[in-house]
């Protein structure tokens, strides 16, 4: 059971944005798209800046559209919003201290996506690090603590974590040593998470419910994206705008969001504020190869979604 409900009307504009993503893209195959969509309708409950109680706010119905939504996918840089949460319950909790170095790495993480930011805020989270492959008893004990962040996320109840697989660190040129032995063979202890779980954890961040309102805000603050060329200073192949869903969007638009980019995956997540339409949330992930240099894909969607936006005011 997923914390959207199905309506006809999404459904048929979803239907719609997949048929005409297809038509232009001939090469992205039907099995290498995944989307969850989810519209905010009046009153909208997110974004209100803490107004509303963990409570009262999953009270809030909304509605959804998703396709291949709980498939399990490869998340990529996705990943650091589930350790952003999880880092923002830990310090919520004083089961960690708060330092200089770990607020420079959180903010790193998401603003810059850095993969060496996030190893350390999971040797934080977990009180594991990487190094030498080690014996098998004190290998096992480092793979049930680097496993504490899973626990976490399935302790919350919530259907669209049961699934997921959010324990491992990424890397540049890969893993090496403990971190390579923890993978699996067939690197299948690899990550994996779905849209729509991705879905539920942005919709928690933006309804000011994930940990506190405070700390959403604060989360919300680290994802905010501007959709101005001039603020933007980050090189192309870091950029988590251009080639991605912010830039199929009007410039007058608000975005929050967080990309994720392989050679192998392109994906982005995000909350979209346009005048006059109703906020959503729109979490695209796409595989292959050729479909991960493709900068104009991410962007088709979300001008498409846009113009259905049109249709719901």
């Amino acid at each position: 059971m997923t914390f959207f409900h199905k309506d006809a009307q999404l459904e048929k504009l979803g239907d719609r944005i997949l048929e005409a993503t297809w038509a232009e893209f001939p090469g992205l195959a039907r099995n290498q798209i995944a989307l969850t969509w989810v519209v905010y309708d009046p009153p909208v409950p997110v974004n209100t800046g803490g107004a509303l109680s963990s409570e009262e706010f999953w009270k809030y119905p909304v509605r959804g559209f998703s396709y291949r939504g709980v498939e399990r996918i490869f998340p990529a840089s996705i990943v650091k919003l589930f350790y952003l949460v999880a880092v923002q319950e830990w310090l919520e909790q004083g089961m960690i201290q708060t330092s200089s170095e770990l607020e420079r790495a959180i903010r790193d993480m998401i603003i810059d996506s850095s993969n060496d930011a996030t190893s350390l805020v999971l040797d934080v989270l977990t009180g594991t690090t990487s190094g030498p492959e080690l014996p098998p008893g004190p290998f096992e004990t480092w793979q049930l603590q680097r496993n504490i962040v899973n626990r976490y996320f399935q302790s919350l109840g919530w259907t669209e974590m049961e699934t997921i697989n959010v324990n491992q660190k990424p890397w540049g040129d890969g893993p090496y040593g403990r971190e390579r032995a923890f993978l699996g063979e067939m690197r299948e202890n690899r990550n994996m998470v779905t849209t729509n779980a991705t879905a539920r954890l942005i919709h928690s961040i933006v309804g000011g419910v994930a940990v506190s309102s405070g700390r959403s805000q604060a989360m919300m603050g680290l994802m905010k994206r501007s959709l101005h060329p001039e603020d933007d200073e980050a090189p192309d192949e870091e950029n988590q705008v251009r080639g991605f869903l912010g830039g199929g969007l009007p410039p007058n638009a608000q975005l929050w969001s967080k990309a994720g980019w392989t050679s192998q995956v392109r994906h982005d997540a995000a909350y979209i504020e346009l005048p006059s339409r109703h906020p959503y949330l729109l979490i695209v992930f796409t595989e292959g190869k050729a479909n991960s240099k493709n900068k104009a894909i991410l962007p088709f969607v979300s001008q498409q979604v846009v113009a259905a936006m049109d249709s719901l005011t």
